[in-house]
Formats: structure tokens, C-alpha cells, sequence
């Protein structure tokens, strides 16, 4: 039983940091003008409100490393993190952004 729970806390933990760079990066690329280079009217305020949700759903999509996959850590997490950027790509940015595929004004 401490194993799993181990296992549980150390997922969450690195979905929950890796929502947190991610978050961080998305940011960042509002703020040096990288979203407007590439057609994308995305520019979040880094607020608590617009950060913690992310950090959450991180850790959330951090449980996917529970899936009893065989091979290397990195090609999991590889493999792994094509779910959450699929679903950011086709879903959330489309959604937040009122464009079409991955919140790109082309895309429409």
C-alpha cells in the first residue's frame, strides 16, 4: 500500500511541476510577443486565478504515469505528454481563445 501511494503522490507531484512549467512557458511566450508572431491571440496574466487550475489539472494528468508501461522513463513521459498536448491543442486553446485548431486565427 505505501508503494502506490508513493507512486500517487510522486505522479501528481511531477504533473503538478509539469503544469507549472508549462504554465510558466505559455506565459512567457505571451509576454515576449511569441503568441502574436504565430497568429495565436493568447496572453495570460500570471495570476493565481489563471495559474492554480493549471497546476492542478498538471497533477491530474501526472496520474497517467500509474499506467503500467514498460520501457524507459523518458520515452513514457514522452509518450505520455502527447495526451495533455493533444487535449491543450484540440481543445482548451480553441475554447479559450474563440479560433479554431490549437487557438491559431488560421485555423478557422
Amino acid at each position: 500500500m505505501r508503494q502506490v501511494l508513493d507512486r500517487l503522490s510522486m505522479s501528481f507531484a511531477a504533473g503538478a511541476f509539469g503544469g507549472l512549467l508549462s504554465s510558466l512557458a505559455i506565459w512567457a511566450a505571451g509576454v515576449y510577443d511569441l503568441t502574436d508572431r504565430l497568429a495565436i491571440s493568447y496572453a495570460p496574466a500570471l495570476t493565481p486565478t489563471w495559474l492554480y487550475p493549471r497546476i492542478v489539472w498538471g497533477g491530474l494528468w501526472g496520474f497517467l504515469f500509474m499506467l503500467p508501461l514498460s520501457g524507459h522513463w523518458w520515452l513514457r513521459g514522452i509518450l505520455l505528454s502527447l495526451v495533455p498536448t493533444a487535449f491543450q491543442l484540440l481543445y482548451v486553446f480553441p475554447q479559450e481563445t474563440g479560433d479554431g485548431f490549437s487557438g491559431c486565427a488560421w485555423g478557422r
